[in-house]
């Protein structure tokens, strides 16, 4: 096994500082990222997509559980299948409390082509509470590319959507898939995802921290427990 060089602390906190240098250059090129993902354009969604969940059928606009944005996690497990995708799972158990998503106006809830009684089980068994839905019929998983035709056959890929609404209208912001998924699952990580994003005010585009008429995001902060929704 290659293992770190062993030097003293005074050689170590040089090559510390030197390192903390690049990792400030990568968080302010994100930030910038960031920011110019806030500023593409969106489109309107006009189909009337049908889902299968918990409460039995859903639209697209029911997912939003009437916050603004929605983050969409495209759970591999087709319909054939009797578990869904190791690797979304491992995806899905990093997702932290959702509650601080909501006090930032954002659900997130998976969808899989597989049926929802298939899915029950499953999500039973991996004690997961956070709303999960069937596409199963509708053309959502191949209208938003995670569901693709290779060579005859249906294949799947792991991705995330996101959505914004305006009043009854639902419009689509963003979607990533794949290796777009490293480093996702934080709170802070999902909002950077969204047209609206962390909703703080030192955020480009200027405005959006108070979109959802309320202070800037991190004052939003609570204990799960102590949220008052």
């Amino acid at each position: 096994m290659s293992l770190p060089e062993i030097v003293s602390r005074e050689q170590w906190r040089a090559a510390r500082e030197a390192l903390l240098e690049k990792e400030k250059a990568v968080t302010r090129a994100r930030d910038a990222l960031n920011a110019e993902r806030r500023r593409l354009p969106m489109v309107e969604i006009e189909e009337e997509y049908v889902f299968e969940g918990g409460d039995g059928k859903a639209t697209l606009l029911d997912l939003f559980e009437g916050r603004d944005q929605l983050v969409v996690y495209h759970f591999m497990f087709a319909p054939e299948g009797d578990a869904g995708c190791p690797s979304c799972s491992a995806f899905l158990d990093q997702i932290g409390h959702l509650a601080h998503l909501h006090a930032r106006g954002t659900s997130f809830a998976a969808v899989s082509r597989a049926p929802y009684p298939k899915i029950l089980p499953f999500k039973a068994r991996m004690g997961w509470t956070l709303p999960w839905y069937s596409s199963c019929g509708s053309d959502f998983n191949r209208d938003f590319g995670v569901t693709l035709e290779r060579e005859g056959a249906l294949v799947e890929r792991p991705g995330l959507s996101c959505f914004l609404r305006e009043g009854d209208r639902v419009f689509h912001t963003y979607s990533t898939y794949e290796r777009g998924l490293d480093g996702l699952g934080s709170t802070t990580s999902l909002l950077d995802l969204t047209a609206l994003g962390r909703q703080e005010e030192w955020e480009e585009p200027k405005g959006r921290s108070s979109a959802l008429g309320a202070p800037a995001g991190s004052e939003r902060i609570r204990y799960h427990d102590e949220y008052d929704f």
